[in-house]
């Protein structure tokens, strides 16, 4: 047999005991890869490891991978508008969650006779999941239901999730901006009562400077009349002394 080194290099042809005694010495596996070549390969591996890290890459695989899911959504052909809007709304979840829809119209008794009902409900939810979902498979009878398979309108719902992402965007700007109003507005009333508080301080200021210069235009004319009476008695002598008596 071929016998390959863990890392992918050849060891050479080697009998199955002194493969099976080489793989002991290194503490490993002596496993078969290719049983169908002539000579047969096996290869040096750790085989516990090898299976845990496949079963690891699978999971992340079926991570990656998308899975599809038929949802079945059934009707009757008597079905009220409550109970359609109902069923509707579920089959838009499905949609976006990226199911298909396979829609069932069942018919009971003598309405296999009037297929025209189930078609036109079936119409009526293709009119209503308009950009959600696509016909895949138009709507046919098969034995006593007519089905329709739906399947969703990746470019439309992209279009609506784009859409409700600016209207929430503008709902959330709208939401600051009536918050802001209210605080725009009280320093608006702030600033107008501190104008007026100022106005009443220089008011105040004037008058106490012009109550000021009343009071010192008051004083200057008695300053003036007892600087002239001063003034007058040397030159005269004429005012009488105290103590002294005139001649008769």
């Amino acid at each position: 047999m071929r016998v390959v080194a863990p890392d992918g290099s050849q060891i050479g042809l080697k009998e199955l005991d002194e493969a099976l005694w080489l793989a002991q010495q290194l503490d490993l596996d002596l496993v078969e890869v290719a049983p169908g070549s002539d000579p047969p390969v096996c290869r040096l591996m750790d085989y516990g490891k090898y299976k845990y890290e496949q079963s690891v890459k699978a999971r992340e695989g079926r991570k990656k991978s998308t899975r599809t899911v038929i949802k079945e959504v059934k009707f009757k052909t008597k079905i009220d508008g409550h109970d359609f809007d109902t069923k509707v709304r579920r089959a838009a979840e499905f949609l976006e969650d990226g199911h298909k829809i396979k829609a069932v119209v069942m018919f009971f008794g003598r309405e296999i006779t009037h297929p025209d009902r189930g078609r036109a409900l079936l119409d009526r939810m293709v009119a209503d999941l308009e950009g959600i979902a696509l016909v895949e498979s138009p709507a046919r009878l098969d034995g006593r239901n007519m089905t329709m398979v739906l399947v969703p309108d990746k470019v439309g719902l992209k279009a609506r999730a784009k859409a409700a992402a600016e209207a929430e965007r503008a709902e959330a700007a709208a939401e600051d901006a009536a918050q802001a109003e209210p605080e725009a507005e009280r320093a608006r009333q702030d600033a107008e009562e501190i104008e007026p508080a100022a106005g009443t301080d220089q008011a105040a200021q004037e008058e106490d400077h012009a109550e000021t210069e009343d009071s010192q235009g008051s004083q200057s004319p008695v300053q003036s009349d007892r600087d002239g009476q001063t003034a007058a008695s040397p030159a005269g002598d004429e005012s009488p002394q105290s103590g002294e008596v005139q001649p008769a």
